[in-house]
């Protein structure tokens, strides 16, 4: 990636609503150069989209946990029916496939430890294919960056 490019990204992941015109003299560039690069950041699919910041705990979802799912059998219809679960369950905010002793960490946002409970017993154990999970819960946030270095 070139210089012009990674000033644009790092402007951007800070400030998304920047306008153009902003944008450009911040990275110095003219206007239309800048847009083009923009536009081509996002056709490339280097730049995935834009959105809000939102604090959680104002919209009361105070709970915040990390569960480790193991699961069952690997098969691939078992993988596909849990990965499809944790896609369509909104409170499951992020997914990974995982190296190490579990197969998946799910970050998980909860408004209460009751609705938290009822949405790993009463749920996720029963997704396809889970053996076991485990869970620990988040105290404090120290860093949440939302930004890839560049």
């Amino acid at each position: 990636m070139n210089k012009p490019e990674a000033k644009i990204l790092r402007v951007l992941q800070k400030e998304g609503r920047i306008s153009n015109v902003d944008l450009a003299n911040r990275v110095g560039l003219s206007e239309s150069p800048c847009l083009r690069r923009v536009r081509a950041l996002e056709e490339s699919g280097v730049i995935l989209g834009y959105g809000a910041v939102v604090d959680r705990r104002k919209l009361g979802l105070d709970v915040m946990a990390y569960i480790q799912v193991n699961l069952d059998q690997r098969s691939d219809e078992n993988t596909r029916q849990f990965l499809d679960k944790v896609r369509r369950e909104e409170r499951i905010v992020e997914c990974y496939a995982m190296s190490g002793s579990h197969d998946f960490l799910l970050k998980i946002i909860a408004h209460t430890i009751d609705e938290f409970s009822d949405l790993t017993m009463h749920k996720i154990l029963r997704y396809p294919g889970v053996k076991d999970v485990s869970s620990a819960f988040v105290l404090q946030e120290i860093k949440n960056s939302r930004s890839v270095p560049l």
